[in-house]
């Protein structure tokens, strides 16, 4: 009897669950008081329309994205009720080609060079996952972030650095919290780690950088740092992003800054949320004249921020570049000011890489308790 962990099974198995899902979605919206469809993505669908029409997506009140995805949802305003669907369905193929991509890099010798029958078990954590389907189904955009972060590990991991930097720079500007990557990619790209795309070092890669001597000088230490792809990364990274973010202030000017950047630095969002700083946000929206001058929502990035993109790349990052990215992410959505269910995709598109030498797999009962206490906690 074959097994059911074979490409064409599990990518299958991938696709008529989200297919499944859009279909009782459109039930459920048709005949339930309680609707299926998350209220962004109506958030998402409106400013569509009003993009369609000529006009700002920020007229949509509360809408607070890059105006590329309301770019990409404008099939959502044409005619036929059928095309109001066309974003869900995009987030759900996004979906699958983040699992392609998950599958790719375990695959690669740099990945493990895992056998595939293996490889599909622990991409299906993210493919087969009901809650990545389900959140997708919805109308969240997630599945977007997904595909471009893993696209970054895997061009990383075959020494696509220009390729990377672009993908950095894209997910940024669409979702701000990538950039916390960038330090652990940069301190990954020692010349040793640094091979052919097949997790072979490259002669030319490793004389890239000068090798100080027994007693270096600052000016040694800085130069055998800034070797090759460090200097195209963070070239590659930068200019896709200020290309872009000069091409939208280019078009709707001061909101575009302020509702895709500066709205997050001050923002309070108590609803539905399981952050840390939950109550101190819900006291701080409901008695505003009480609150001090020290605005909390504006001290919460501190902590996140020396966490996730400092201490965790210093320790982590040139061992497992992978798991490092998960720790990051995990760290960033615990300490984030605002933190829902979506958030958690973040961070679980990534597990699939770190659980392979986990000991959430190595002690069944462990992993066993820490799936039941997470999602217990929900």
């Amino acid at each position: 009897m074959s097994s059911f962990f074979s490409t064409g099974k599990v990518f299958s198995s991938a696709i008529a669950l989200r297919v499944a899902f859009l279909i009782y979605g459109l039930i459920q919206d048709e005949y339930s008081a309680v609707k299926y469809t998350d209220i962004d993505y109506f958030v998402f669908t409106d400013a569509a329309r009003y993009v369609s029409q000529g006009r700002s997506p920020y007229e949509r009140e509360t809408y607070r994205y890059t105006p590329l995805l309301a770019w990409l949802l404008v099939p959502t305003a044409w005619p036929n009720p059928l095309w109001f669907s066309f974003g869900k369905v995009l987030f759900a193929i996004a979906d699958i080609v983040a699992g392609w991509f998950i599958l790719r890099i375990q695959r690669s010798p740099s990945g493990g060079a895992m056998p595939m029958e293996r490889a599909l078990k622990y991409a299906s954590i993210w493919l087969l996952n009901p809650m990545v389907a389900t959140i997708s189904t919805r109308g969240s955009s997630e599945g977007l972030l997904g595909v471009m972060v893993v696209a970054l590990l895997w061009a990383v991991t075959r020494r696509q650095i220009v390729l990377a930097g672009f993908f950095l720079g894209l997910a940024v500007h669409f979702k701000i919290y990538p950039f916390i990557y960038g330090p652990s990619i940069l301190w990954y790209l020692e010349s040793s780690n640094l091979g052919d795309g097949d997790g072979k070092r490259s002669s030319s890669s490793s004389s890239s950088t000068s090798i100080p001597g027994p007693n270096p000088s600052l000016q040694d230490r800085i130069l055998s740092f800034l070797n090759r792809s460090r200097i195209t990364l963070c070239i590659s990274s930068l200019v896709t992003f200020a290309c872009l973010n000069i091409l939208m202030y280019a078009i709707y000017s001061t909101p575009f800054l302020q509702h895709t950047f500066f709205y997050h630095l001050t923002r309070i969002d108590h609803r539905h949320n399981f952050s840390p700083y939950n109550t101190l946000l819900h006291l701080s929206s409901a008695m505003p004249e009480q609150v001090s001058s020290l605005r909390l929502e504006s001290l919460a990035f501190l902590p996140q921020l020396l966490i996730s993109a400092v201490l965790i790349p210093l320790a982590l990052a040139k061992k497992d570049l992978a798991g490092t990215m998960l720790a990051q992410t995990f760290a960033f959505v615990a300490f984030n000011k605002v933190c829902t269910s979506q958030y958690f995709l973040w961070y679980l598109v990534l597990l699939p890489f770190y659980l392979p030498n986990s000991s959430l797999v190595a002690r069944p009962r462990r992993g066993v308790t820490a799936l039941v206490l997470w999602a217990g906690a929900q």
